[in-house]
């Protein structure tokens, strides 16, 4: 098996790329999906986030909005939830990884790979990326963004060159989706090559 580590800024472009190598018949784990449905109704992370931050659930699902108010300016808090909520989605991942075929190339979509430390658990890291005028025109393009928002949320994010230097592949969705689907092919087609597989083990 091959595990593809994808990630990307906001408003990069990473859940069409995301969608990309579904397409291309790459089994997809969404992290930020997973996350929604132990947040949801009978979800894994409802009782043991209100058993730490009381108050923040409602009618039997955890309340991201009044999560977030809790959590985004206190990091001890922040701590405290991802501790509850990381083994969580590891075993979600786990279950997903045991009902894949074992010489699939596998995408693991995670926004913040590089600023976990997520690039360690897999076999190579592709960067979703596009020119800043693009970024931001999608950006505020979305309901209810403001430039202060923007700007909060790419404050918590590894700068885009940063990443792009850090990355074995980058998708550039700047030149169309034509574009971003011959390079996920690409991308798909290289690490499926007998060489790769000695390039880069993982720990």
């Amino acid at each position: 098996m091959i595990i593809l580590g994808l990630t990307g800024s906001i408003g990069m472009g990473k859940s069409v790329t995301s969608g990309l190598f579904a397409e291309a018949g790459a089994p997809v784990f969404d992290s930020d999906a997973a996350v929604h449905a132990l947040y949801g109704p009978g979800g894994a992370a409802v009782a043991p986030v209100e058993a730490a931050f009381p108050g923040v659930t409602r009618q039997g699902a955890v309340d991201r909005v009044a999560l977030a108010a809790r959590v985004v300016h206190d990091t001890e808090a922040l701590h405290r939830l991802e501790a509850l909520v990381h083994p969580l989605v590891e075993a979600e991942r786990s279950r997903f990884l045991n009902g894949v075929s074992p010489d699939a190339v596998v995408v693991f979509d995670v926004p913040l790979l590089f600023e976990t430390g997520g690039d360690a658990q897999v076999d190579a890291t592709v960067v979703v990326s596009a020119p800043p005028d693009v970024q931001r025109q999608r950006v505020l393009a979305r309901p209810g963004m403001t430039e202060a928002k923007f700007a909060a949320i790419a404050a918590k994010q590894m700068p885009d060159a940063e990443k792009r230097a850090r990355a074995d592949f980058v998708v550039d969705t700047g030149r169309g989706l034509e574009t971003a689907r011959r390079q996920v092919l690409d991308i798909l087609e290289e690490v499926r090559r007998p060489a790769f597989a000695s390039r880069r083990p993982r720990p």
